[in-house]
C-alpha cells in the first residue's frame, strides 16, 4: 500500500512538473496597425514569401474568401482545421502583435498560449528570419478582415490534450536556424533556405513517422497529403526523366513541363502560387531541389531514352486480349495519343507521366477520377475527370494497359478499390 502511495505521488509530481514545464503564456492583444504605417517594400515582401508559404492554400475554404479559414487538412489522427488569419479581431489574427505572430511561427504556440498541432509546419517556419517573418505578418495583418469562426479541431483523446505536443516537440522539433553553405554560391542557399524554411517542401515530399513527424533520415523520399502521393524528390524519383533545374523551374511556373506532366491536386496550387514570386526565388527553389534529385546515372539516363522513345512510338492498337486498350482509345487517345499531341496541346504523353509510373495507384486514380482543374478558372492544364463515366473494372483495366504499354510497369493491385474509395468520397 505505501508502495502505491509512493509511485501515486511520483506520477502526480511528474505530471504537475510536465504541465509547468508544457505552459505557455499568454500574449496581450495589440490592435492591427493601420496599412499606412507600413512600408510599400515590406508589403510586397511579404506577400511573395506568403506566396512561397502558400498561406492561402489550407487557410482558405473551398469557395471562401482568402486566408479566412475553413479548410480541412487530413491527417492520420483526425481532421486539422485551417484557421482564419485574416486580421479580424474576433476571430483572425487582428489581435497578433508580431511578436505574438513570431512566436506562433517559430514555436507552434498561438496568442493564446496553445501549442498549435504540427499540421502547420512550425518546424518549417523556424528557419525563416524574424525580418522575413516580420514581413509575413505585416501582409497578413493588412488584410481584409473576415469574420468568420474558426472550425473546432477534435482528434480523440488524448490527442487532443494540446499540452502533451510540448513533448512532442522535445523529440522531434529541431530549432536550429538556417545556416548558409558556403561550399555552395547564392543562388543555391538562397533555395535551400526557402525549400527548408518557408516553402516547407519536405512537410509533403518526406515520410512521416507514426507519431506525425517528418522521418529526417529519408527526407525527400516522398510523403502523402491529402489524399495524394508526394513523390520523392530525391534520386528514387518516379519521374521517367531527371529533372533539371531548368524543367523544375519551368514547372513551377507554369505547372506543367513536357517531360514531367501537369500539377494536380494540393502540388497544382503551389505552383500557382509560385507564378507571382519574383523569378530569382523561384529558380534558387529550382536549383537546390535539382541538386536534391541529384546528377543522373547512367542507368538513370538509359531509363530515360527508353522512355523518350516509347513516347514517340504511338499507342498500341486496341486489342481484344487487351480491354483496357480500348478503354484508352475511348477516353484518353484523344488527347494523350499522337494525333492529338500538336507543339499547343497540354497533354503529357503517358510513357513519360509520374503518376503512371508511380509505385502505387493513389494519384492514377485521382486524376482520371477527378481530373485536373485550376482554382478560380485560372489559366493552365486541364483535364476532365471520368468519376461519373467509368467504372471500378473499366478503370482498373485502363491502369493495367497504361502502365504496361507506357511505363513497362506490372499492374497496380489496388485500382478499382482505390476507384470506389474516391467515388465513396462527397
Amino acid at each position: 500500500m505505501r508502495l502505491t502511495v509512493r509511485l501515486i505521488a511520483l506520477l502526480v509530481i511528474i505530471a504537475a512538473a510536465y504541465v509547468v514545464w508544457a505552459w505557455r503564456s499568454p500574449m496581450q492583444g495589440v490592435a492591427a496597425p493601420a496599412k499606412s504605417t507600413f512600408d510599400v517594400a515590406q508589403l510586397r515582401h511579404g506577400s511573395e514569401l506568403a506566396a512561397i508559404g502558400n498561406c492561402v492554400q489550407c487557410h482558405t475554404a473551398p469557395q471562401g474568401k482568402p486566408y479566412a479559414g475553413g479548410r480541412a487538412v487530413p491527417t492520420p489522427f483526425g481532421i486539422v482545421w485551417g484557421p482564419n488569419i485574416t486580421p479580424d479581431p474576433d476571430t483572425g489574427i487582428g489581435l497578433y502583435s508580431k511578436q505574438a505572430f513570431l512566436r506562433a511561427m517559430r514555436d507552434g504556440v498561438d496568442r493564446q498560449g496553445r501549442h498549435l498541432y504540427p499540421a502547420f509546419p512550425y518546424d518549417h517556419m523556424v528557419k525563416a528570419s524574424a525580418n522575413d517573418i516580420e514581413a509575413v505578418w505585416a501582409f497578413m495583418i493588412t488584410r481584409e478582415p473576415v469574420r468568420q469562426i474558426n472550425q473546432t479541431t477534435r482528434l480523440a483523446f488524448p490527442l487532443d490534450q494540446r499540452i502533451l505536443l510540448a513533448g512532442w516537440k522535445a523529440m522531434f522539433f529541431n530549432r536550429q536556424a538556417f545556416t548558409p553553405d558556403p561550399g555552395h554560391d547564392a543562388a543555391w542557399n538562397r533555395g535551400a533556405y526557402l525549400v527548408e524554411g518557408l516553402a516547407h517542401c519536405g512537410a509533403c515530399h518526406t515520410p512521416r513517422n507514426i507519431f506525425g513527424a517528418e522521418t529526417k533520415s529519408a527526407a525527400y523520399a516522398g510523403g502523402q497529403v491529402e489524399g495524394w502521393t508526394a513523390p520523392a524528390l530525391n534520386s528514387s524519383s518516379p519521374a521517367a526523366v531527371p529533372w533539371t533545374t531548368a524543367r523544375i523551374e519551368t514547372y513551377l511556373r507554369l505547372g506543367r513541363d513536357d517531360l514531367h506532366g501537369a500539377a494536380a491536386g494540393p502540388m497544382n496550387e503551389v505552383t500557382h502560387a509560385l507564378a507571382g514570386v519574383v523569378a530569382a526565388d523561384v529558380a534558387a527553389i529550382a536549383t537546390y531541389v535539382a541538386d536534391i534529385a541529384g546528377n543522373a546515372t547512367p542507368e538513370r539516363a538509359a531509363v530515360a531514352a527508353k522512355a523518350v522513345a516509347s513516347s514517340r512510338s504511338g499507342a498500341a492498337p486496341v486489342s481484344a486480349s487487351d480491354p483496357g486498350s480500348a478503354v484508352y482509345a475511348g477516353a484518353c487517345a484523344q488527347c494523350h495519343g499522337d494525333a492529338a499531341r500538336a507543339p499547343t496541346n497540354p497533354a503529357v504523353n503517358l510513357a513519360l507521366s509520374s503518376a503512371v509510373r508511380a509505385a502505387d495507384e493513389t494519384n492514377f486514380v485521382n486524376v482520371v477520377h477527378g481530373g485536373i482543374r485550376q482554382p478560380d478558372g485560372l489559366g493552365g492544364p486541364y483535364m476532365p475527370g471520368f468519376a461519373d463515366i467509368l467504372t471500378p473494372a473499366q478503370v482498373r483495366d485502363l491502369a493495367s494497359h497504361v502502365r504496361n504499354t507506357y511505363a513497362g510497369k506490372p499492374d497496380w493491385t489496388g485500382v478499382a478499390d482505390a476507384w470506389r474509395r474516391q467515388s465513396a468520397i462527397k
